[in-house]
């Protein structure tokens, strides 16, 4: 089992290295996040065996349940919060994750704000952008984005970059490319995009960080 996560996870990190190459990125410009998400403890520890120390979450109470125990046998594990977060969770979700990808309206602006002064921490902070005007996804419309990006600021909040999600079946590339465009247009560093089945696309794109679940812990049962 150690050996075939520790492959897995070579195979994903040489396929981001050529898709930098081929882009004329660098690929220490870009971040791989290994999605655990429904995957326990024992299918986790494998993967920071081999050496993968940022792990993607969904959810607060799943994370809270697994992670402190892993994180207190290897130190150095930097947590993201990939999936929705209700403005309730805020508080919990800056005690426990180093970064959030998935703010997305003023409401969890504001609950985020309040939980970072009360906490002292600031976590690394992604608006998530409806790329593809889904009404059944999360994020912030396009449109939307400018006001979003100023509420932020005026609650004090420091966001770093923008997340999104494109459309399933279709391609990608153009999706990949306005986000990067949009963070561009900005001033925003960072670009969380790209998942198993595009992760390399997105790595060509602009991706600063990729979130990816299946190539690395398999398909599941």
């Amino acid at each position: 089992m150690m050996s075939e996560a520790a492959e897995r996870l070579a195979k994903v990190r040489a396929d981001i290295a050529g898709a930098a190459q081929r882009a004329q990125r660098r690929a220490a410009d870009i971040e791989l996040i290994a999605v655990s998400k429904t995957h326990d403890a024992n299918a986790i520890r494998p993967l920071i065996a081999a050496g993968q120390r940022h792990f993607g979450e969904n959810r607060v109470q799943e994370a809270a349940a697994k992670w402190p125990e892993l994180q207190g046998e290897t130190p150095g594990i930097i947590l993201h919060l990939i999936g929705q977060l209700q403005s309730n969770k805020a508080e919990e979700a800056v005690a426990l994750f180093d970064a959030i990808h998935s703010v997305d309206r003023s409401s969890l602006v504001q609950a985020l704000a309040k939980a970072c002064d009360k906490a002292g921490k600031r976590p690394q902070l992604f608006i998530q952008v409806n790329i593809g005007d889904e009404e059944q996804k999360g994020g912030c419309t396009v449109a939307n984005l400018p006001a979003l990006l100023t509420e932020a600021k005026n609650a004090g909040l420091s966001i770093d970059g923008l997340m999104a999600i494109p459309p399933a079946d279709v391609d990608p590339a153009p999706y990949f490319a306005l986000l990067d465009e949009l963070a561009e247009r900005h001033g925003l560093p960072l670009r969380s995009m790209g998942m198993s089945g595009d992760y390399e696309n997105a790595a060509m794109l602009g991706a600063t960080h990729v979130r990816v679940g299946t190539a690395l812990f398999g398909s599941r049962g």
